[in-house]
C-alpha cells in the first residue's frame, strides 16, 4: 500500500502548505517527501503543486486530483470498517461537522450512547457554522454534518430535516422574564447580543427584522453562544438559542422563552452528507442514530413546555 501513503503524503502537504511543515507532521525529512512528491508528479505526468516562497499551493490539476485523493482515502476507511464489522469488532471512525448548538448537549449524549454499543468506534467532532461545515464535507474532512439553514442543499444527500424554533434567553430576574407571550419587538425594545451574519440563528433574525419598522441595534456581536449565556447574566440583555443548544431545565440563572413563529422563522436542523458518498459502516449507523434522535425532538420540547406551565 506504498501508493496510499504517497496520497497521504499529498493530502498532508495541502493541507499544511508547505513541505518542510508537513514532513514535521509526518515524521520524515523534508527532502525524503519533496522527492516523493516530485516522483509522483513525474509519474502523474503533470506537477500538481506551485512552488512558492514558504511554502506551495495545489495548481489546477492539484485541485483536480486532491478530491480523487480525499475520496479513495474516504473509501477504504470504509471498507476497513465493512471488513472490522464483518469480523464483530465493530471499529471506525466518524467524523462529523456540527454547528455549535449541538455541541453542547445533544452530541455528547449521542456520542456516548452509541459508544455504549460500539466502544471500538471513535470520534471527530468539528464545530462549523454552516458554510465551514459545507467545505468540510466537499473535502472529505467529516462524513456527517449537522448544522442550522445549510446554504447550499444542492450539493448535498439531506438524510433528514427538522425545525427548531428560535428562544430567547435572559436572566431569571429580566423584565421580559415573567411575560406571558414573548414577542421579538419586545426584545429589541432591551439591549440585545446576537451571533454574526454566517451563523444561522442569525439568518434567521435578519430575515424577521427586514419585516419590522423596529430594527436590531445589538450591543454585542459574538460567535460564541456561551458568551451570550453568560452575558445575559451581566445585563439585562437578550440572547438568541436553538433549543437544542439549552439545558431547559438545568440552569436555574436563566430563563428560555420560544418566540412566536409568525415572528421569527423556525430553523431547519439539517443532517447531512456529500452527495454520492458511501459511509461506512460505523458512519451510516451513527447517522441513523441521529435521525431516530431528531425525529423525536419535537415531542420532547412539547414535554418540556408542559413541564414547565
Amino acid at each position: 500500500m506504498k501508493h496510499l501513503q504517497t496520497l497521504k503524503l499529498i493530502d498532508a502537504v495541502t493541507k499544511a502548505g508547505s513541505i518542510r511543515k508537513a514532513a514535521e507532521d509526518m515524521n520524515i525529512t523534508s527532502s525524503a517527501l519533496n522527492r516523493r512528491i516530485l516522483g509522483f508528479e513525474e509519474e502523474f505526468g503533470a506537477p500538481i503543486f506551485e512552488r512558492l516562497h514558504g511554502g506551495v499551493r495545489l495548481n489546477p490539476a492539484g485541485e483536480l486530483l486532491i478530491q480523487h485523493i480525499r475520496g479513495q482515502l474516504a473509501d477504504l476507511d470504509r471498507v476497513r470498517s465493512q471488513v472490522a464489522d464483518l469480523s464483530g469488532l465493530r471499529r471506525g471512525h466518524v467524523s462529523i461537522a456540527c454547528s455549535q448548538a449541538i455541541q453542547p448537549y445533544f452530541m455528547p449524549a449521542q456520542i456516548a450512547a452509541y459508544r455504549a454499543e460500539h466502544p471500538g468506534v471513535s470520534f471527530s467532532v468539528h464545530v462549523r457554522d454552516r458554510d465551514a461545515a459545507e467545505e468540510d464535507l466537499r473535502a472529505f474532512e467529516s462524513d456527517l454534518a449537522l448544522v442550522f439553514e445549510p446554504v447550499h442543499l444542492g450539493d448535498f444527500d439531506v438524510l433528514l430535516s427538522v425545525e427548531q424554533p428560535v428562544y430567547a434567553v435572559m436572566a431569571r430576574d429580566h423584565p421580559l422574564a415573567s411575560k406571558e407571550r414573548l414577542r421579538l419587538r419586545d426584545c429589541l425594545g432591551y439591549p440585545h447580543v446576537v451571533p454574526p451574519k454566517r451563523i444561522g440563528i442569525r439568518y434567521l433574525l435578519d430575515i424577521a427584522v427586514a419585516n419590522m419598522s423596529q430594527k436590531m441595534e445589538p450591543i454585542a456581536e459574538a460567535d460564541s453562544f456561551e458568551f451570550m449565556r453568560h452575558y445575559v447574566q451581566q445585563e439585562a440583555a437578550v440572547g438568541f438559542q436553538f433549543p437544542i443548544g439549552l439545558n431547559l431545565f438545568g440552569d436555574d440563572r436563566l430563563t428560555f422563552r420560544p418566540l412566536a413563529k409568525e415572528d421569527v422563522p423556525h430553523g431547519s436542523l439539517t443532517l447531512m452528507q456529500m452527495r454520492g458518498r458511501t459511509l461506512s459502516v460505523a458512519s451510516a449507523r451513527f447517522a441513523n442514530q441521529l435521525a431516530a434522535a431528531l425525529n423525536s425532538l419535537p415531542n420532547e420540547l412539547l414535554r418540556l413546555a408542559r413541564q414547565s406551565r
